[in-house]
């Protein structure tokens, strides 16, 4: 005897709800998928990066192939300090990339109404603002330490492969370089500083969930006159200057050997006791925690624009 068939609302109830990891990876994804920014920005710092080494490397009159005219040591040193900076450019654009996502994270939902249909699915307002803070916290320092990587990974082939005939020692360079080491310093210090940052990026999203419009002045303009009211009414700077430890602080606090700059031959020595011992780290990170959890109630009030 076959068993009677369900109706469909019979079926949508048996269906289970989606588990939380379940929903909240769902709506990572959601966010990869609706901005495209967060990876499309360091891809192209990291092409305009490959294209100017590129340029160099064929052009006459480029840096490249004026070291081909050095010694191999000084054609090393010149190598070693091109892959060296060569993440600086992906570490500034992924910073702008996490400010600025910030800042329309929970803004654009209400602008285009889209709020409205992402309110109607089975998924919290915890679980979608707390996909949105994953992106600057986790997804932004992956996707640009693998930039950074395959980055230099490039312009070593494409910089031993112009040089070596004029007598480049590629073993040496690939010693000097330790990409393995180098590696695992970037990575430890992407998310130290995202870590560190974390309270920024709170701010942000609640401003971007507060604010009907110009989201980038309502965070910036009130910490600013706050500093300016403490300037002219008492004369100091204290808070001017903990913004400013807030805002590129982070590498102290999780480095020694911080001093002394040269892009050829230091590498910082990381500190994570000393970074986790700070009490600057857990202070922002409580302040990160109210501000995330006003942003969520916030989103739970707050309807489109």
């Amino acid at each position: 005897m076959s068993s009677p068939n369900l109706g469909t609302a019979d079926n949508l109830a048996a269906t289970p709800a989606p588990r939380a990891p379940q929903t909240w990876y769902w709506s990572v994804q959601r966010e990869l998928w609706e901005n495209r920014s967060i990876y499309l920005v360091p891809l192209i710092a990291g092409a305009l990066v490959l294209a100017a080494f590129l340029v160099s490397a064929f052009h006459p009159l480029g840096h490249v192939r004026a070291v081909t005219a050095m010694s191999p040591s000084e054609q090393a040193s010149a190598l070693l300090f091109s892959l060296r900076v060569a993440g600086v450019p992906l570490l500034l654009a992924s910073g702008l990339v996490a400010v600025f996502y910030c800042l329309e994270a929970l803004h654009g939902e209400r602008r285009d109404r889209s709020i409205l249909f992402w309110k109607s699915l089975p998924v919290s307002d915890l679980t979608t603002v707390l996909s949105k803070a994953t992106i600057p916290l986790v997804v932004l320092p992956i996707i640009t330490f693998a930039m950074i990587v395959v980055v230099q990974l490039l312009m070593f082939a494409l910089g031993a492969a112009v040089l070596a005939p004029s007598g480049l020692q590629v073993a040496v360079v690939w010693d000097r370089l330790q990409l393995a080491r180098s590696s695992e310093l970037l990575l430890y210090a992407l998310f130290t500083l995202a870590l560190w940052h974390a309270p920024i990026y709170a701010w942000l999203l609640l401003v971007s969930g507060w604010a009907r419009r110009m989201t980038f002045l309502w965070a910036v303009l009130p910490p600013l006159a706050l500093c300016a009211i403490e300037r002219i009414a008492f004369g100091t700077r204290h808070l001017w200057a903990l913004l400013a430890r807030r805002v590129n602080g982070g590498f102290d606090a999780a480095f020694t050997n911080t001093r002394g700059f040269d892009p050829i031959t230091w590498m910082p020595d990381p500190a994570p006791l000393k970074f986790f011992t700070t009490p600057g780290v857990w202070i922002g990170l409580a302040i990160a925690v109210v501000l995330f959890v006003a942003a969520v109630r916030q989103r739970r009030y707050r309807g489109p624009i």
